[in-house]
């Protein structure tokens, strides 16, 4: 499935979240997710719904958490597996990821339809908006790092967040996506 996040593995996801939000147990995200599965069995399950349950489930979690991304982060999966956006606590990125809406080819194709020099446009749009650095430039990445230094910036990010306590607004629950 290439890493995409389909009905189970949403399902999944937020019955794991809520768990450790539970148990007060740190969230810690590897991120490579090109996407939603695709396809009318998909839709027709209830792909969005089932996916508004992982969502909803990062959203309410008050357990540190922190976000890694290894490689792919497209569109609403990459929302889902917890941005900032989404409450991530710190959004760490390798700088190999790629944090964007579609891939560099599928945004090209559309953008550049029709002109001759197509895969030369692809490379072009994929070094400037497929990279972590224009993500970490609007905020959305909190640190680029080698991958060599991936253990010692989450060990760094969950002493940072130890004493984390989140207080959440008075109401009876909330309204969970059945």
């Amino acid at each position: 499935m290439a890493g995409c996040l389909d009905i189970n593995a949403s399902d999944k996801a937020a019955r794991f979240i809520r768990f450790c939000d539970a148990f007060s147990i740190p969230l810690l995200n590897l991120e490579d997710v090109p996407g939603f599965m695709p396809g009318s069995d998909q839709e027709h399950g209830g792909i969005i719904r089932h996916g508004a349950k992982m969502l909803y489930a990062y959203a309410e979690a008050t357990v540190p958490k922190v976000t890694l991304i290894t490689r792919k982060a497209y569109g609403g999966a990459y929302k889902a597996m917890c941005n900032k956006e989404m409450g991530a606590d710190q959004v760490i990125a390798w700088p190999s990821a790629e944090v964007a809406v579609m891939g560099a080819a599928g945004a090209a194709n559309i953008i550049f339809r029709g002109v001759e020099n197509l895969e030369e446009k692809i490379t072009e749009y994929a070094a400037e908006f497929a990279s972590p650095y224009k993500a970490a430039e609007r905020g959305y990445i909190d640190r680029i790092i080698e991958p060599s230094e991936t253990r010692p910036a989450i060990i760094s990010a969950l002493t940072m967040l130890a004493n984390k306590r989140e207080t959440a607004p008075s109401r009876k629950h909330g309204n969970i996506p059945l």
